[in-house]
C-alpha cells in the first residue's frame, strides 16, 4: 500500500525527476511562465515556492541552499535581488497553475501553464495607474480654468471677486458629480 508516500513519480526515478525538476525551476524563473503537463506543474511547484521562500529570508545560508538547486549564480541573483522583493509581506502562494483546454497532441497529456503570481511588469503597471489618475485630475480642472476666463470678461469688473470666489467650490462639486455619476 502507498501510505504517506507523497509526490508524483512521474515514470521516472529519484535522480531524473531531480534533475528534471531543475531543469524546470530553471526555466520558469527564467522566463516566469511556463507550458506543461499538469502533473509536472503540480509538482513544481513545491520545489518554486520553497525557493521563493528562501529569497524572502535573503541571507548568506538560503542563497547556498538555492544554489544547491539552481547551480546558477545568475538565477540565484536574480531570484534574490528581482523576484523575492515582489512577495514579501505575501505569506504564501507564489506560483499558479492554470489548466489549458486543450490536450497535448500525440498522447493527449492534459497541459497546464505555471507561473509566478506576481509578473515584472505588474508591479510597474501598479506604480504607474496611480500616477495617471493624479494627472487626469489636473487636466479636469485645466478645462475649468479656461472656462474662468471666459466667464469673467462677461461680469462687469465690480463683480470680479466674487466671480473668484464662486468658481472655487465649482470644480469641487464637479469632481463630486463625476464621483456619483462613476459608482
Amino acid at each position: 500500500m502507498r501510505h504517506n508516500k507523497s509526490g508524483r513519480k512521474l515514470g521516472r526515478n529519484a535522480p531524473h525527476r531531480k534533475a528534471m525538476f531543475r531543469n524546470m525551476a530553471r526555466s520558469l524563473l527564467t522566463y516566469e511562465r511556463i507550458r506543461t503537463t499538469e502533473a509536472k506543474a503540480k509538482e513544481l511547484r513545491k520545489v518554486v515556492e520553497n525557493l521563493v521562500t528562501l529569497a524572502l529570508r535573503n541571507d548568506l545560508h538560503s542563497r547556498r541552499l538555492a544554489y544547491k538547486v539552481l547551480e546558477n549564480h545568475t538565477l540565484v541573483v536574480k531570484l534574490f535581488e528581482e523576484i523575492g522583493p515582489r512577495f514579501i509581506g505575501v505569506p504564501g502562494g507564489f506560483t499558479r497553475v492554470v489548466k489549458l483546454g486543450e490536450p497535448r497532441t500525440g498522447d493527449c497529456a492534459s497541459m497546464a501553464v505555471i507561473e509566478l503570481t506576481r509578473q515584472a511588469g505588474e508591479a510597474k503597471k501598479e506604480e504607474t495607474k496611480p500616477a495617471k489618475a493624479k494627472a487626469e485630475k489636473p487636466a479636469a480642472s485645466k478645462p475649468a480654468a479656461a472656462e474662468e476666463p471666459a466667464a469673467e470678461p462677461a461680469a462687469p469688473p465690480a463683480e470680479e471677486p466674487a466671480a473668484e470666489t464662486i468658481p472655487a467650490p465649482a470644480p469641487e462639486q464637479d469632481e463630486k458629480a463625476k464621483e456619483k455619476g462613476g459608482e
